[in-house]
């Protein structure tokens, strides 16, 4: 049985000197929950490099669990992610000078996948504890959507990893960075409690959390 939980988080991007996403994931490495390990690695902010690098990391480590965390800037809360489309249309260059426009994360796959996290269950606990969190309907089109949909894809067509499910995770800026913010102990404890209920709860809760726009 698997007996790992991988986390990911991004190098700094566009300019910034830190990304909250890899401070965060970094805290909780090496954590036990549920009697798993967590494993900890950074993606670089590079299309097609974050995938390869993430397939690897699937390859050996071969976890329970995927949670990939990533920074949005403009966000006050923990959004946990519902759906990555099959899109690459970035607004800036990724740390390797790339800026694809409409093109396709995966030729010939499905134009989306919904995360396999139960997110109602997990936005219940982080709201019973007092974190913000919200779910959100949209990645974005830059690298997070990017590593969510190739995640996605590998549980979705990879025998080995049939039964591990995954998901995305958003954290808002640290307080250094800008507002809205969050401060990093509190993005490290929404994270672990968010990753224990995953582990807990295989059939979601039914809790409205959509959005009219």
């Amino acid at each position: 049985m698997p007996n790992k939980i991988l986390l990911t988080g991004f190098d700094a991007f566009g300019g910034a000197t830190l990304n909250p996403s890899w401070l965060a994931v970094k805290a909780l490495h090496g954590r036990q929950v549920l009697g798993h390990t967590v494993v900890a690695a950074q993606l670089p902010t590079v299309f097609d490099a974050s995938l390869k690098e993430l397939n690897a990391l699937l390859k050996k480590h071969r976890p329970a669990l995927v949670v990939c965390v990533g920074q949005a800037g403009g966000r006050s809360a923990l959004s946990l992610e519902r759906v990555a489309i099959n899109v690459n249309d970035a607004p800036i260059e990724d740390n390797a000078g790339a800026q694809p426009v409409d093109t396709a994360v995966k030729q010939g796959a499905p134009t989306a996948y919904f995360t396999s996290l139960p997110i109602k269950a997990m936005l219940a606990e982080l709201h019973a504890e007092g974190v913000a969190a919200e779910v959100s309907q949209t990645a974005g089109t830059f690298v997070c959507n990017h590593v969510f949909y190739g995640l996605m894809h590998a549980l979705a067509t990879r025998r080995e990893l049939k039964h591990t499910r995954g998901g995305f995770v958003h954290v808002p800026w640290l307080p250094e960075q800008g507002n809205p913010s969050m401060p990093l102990e509190e993005i490290v404890r929404g994270l672990r409690l968010a990753v224990r209920r995953a582990m807990l709860v295989e059939q979601d809760t039914a809790l409205g959390a959509g959005a009219t726009n």
